[in-house]
């Protein structure tokens, strides 16, 4: 049966958007849409300067996000804890992969500092996967949520990895009560091994964010989509019903990129900012509380804006 929200995007888009070859190497330069100008101002030197300062990772520059200028000049950044190498080989991630080091016990409070200096009110936190580690790292986040919640006034969002299939690990966070849990879906079921690897469980992701909610009602959900991977507007449509289906408050959409030619899975299709916005509509429609749909956005872009009107 024809998902009924369909008609909205049409389901043959336009030849000239295709920009790999049958060998899915990229053929063409970014479109226009995804060219932007260098923000200016001393902010972002600022940023930068105390996270190396205090020792700290943010995916803004491991994961060579196109918004980090913009981010850093408004001094503002997605912390990554638990080092900066990666046991998980998706094809997507431009974070270093290989043998992580030990977890740096004063993690927490540079952490929580560095939120205090930038004055953030809304502190994101995020990691590697680490499947190393017999809780995913999951006492490190609790670690890590608590260190800011008595240093700063401000709302905490993490963006966790899937644990693993590792319930006590996911219920630990769950217990320390951030504000937002986001955990993205990335991609739709039939690309999921191919985008996220082996290991990935789209169920497993579903049943995360459901059992969020099960065992605390009041923390935000969130989840994202990267598009452009080759998924049909079909399936991107059934995975927000799914999403919806297990109440997840906020939804991210945004333009798969290809941090490099080798190594990383070719962009297929990139999406003008009106497709973006006809999805965006459709999230709306579909209830999701929040939805930022466009080329740029990524999981934690504008996360305070999202976030302060629904908390």
């Amino acid at each position: 049966m024809q998902n009924p929200l369909l008609p909205i995007l049409g389901q043959n888009p336009a030849s000239d958007l295709t920009v790999a070859d049958s060998d899915a190497r990229v053929v063409k330069r970014l479109p226009r849409w995804l060219k932007r100008e260098v923000p200016k101002g001393n902010a972002n030197h600022f940023t930068s300067m105390l996270m190396d300062e205090l020792g700290l990772e943010t995916v803004c520059e491991n994961a060579k996000c196109p918004n980090r200028m913009e981010c850093y000049s408004q001094k503002t950044a997605t912390f990554m804890i638990l080092g900066n190498i990666c046991t998980r080989p998706c094809g997507f991630c431009a974070v270093k992969r290989g043998r992580p080091s030990a977890v740096a016990a004063d993690e927490p409070a540079r952490l929580a500092e560095a939120a205090l200096r930038m004055g953030l009110k809304h502190v994101v936190i995020t990691s590697v996967t680490r499947d190393d580690m017999p809780d995913g790292g999951a006492q490190h986040y609790v670690d890590c949520i608590h260190a800011v919640r008595e240093k700063c006034d401000a709302t905490i969002e993490v963006l966790t990895p899937d644990f693993v299939h590792n319930k006590p690990a996911l219920d630990l966070v769950i217990e320390a009560r951030p504000d937002v849990f986001n955990h993205n879906t990335e991609t739709v079921p039939r690309l999921y091994r191919r985008v996220r690897g082996p290991k990935s469980d789209y169920q497993w992701t579903l049943g995360l964010l459901r059992r969020i909610k099960e065992l605390n009602p009041s923390i935000k959900t969130k989840s994202g989509l990267m598009l452009g991977l080759g998924e049909t507007h079909e399936e991107v449509l059934d995975v927000l019903a799914d999403l919806r289906s297990v109440d997840c408050d906020f939804l991210t959409l945004g333009q798969y990129l290809q941090p490099a030619e080798d190594r990383y899975l070719p962009v297929v299709r990139y999406l003008p900012p009106a497709e973006f916005s006809l999805l965006g509509q459709v999230g709306k429609q579909l209830g999701f509380v929040k939805v930022a749909s466009g080329p740029f956005v990524r999981s934690s872009y504008h996360a305070r804006d999202m976030a302060e009107t629904a908390i």
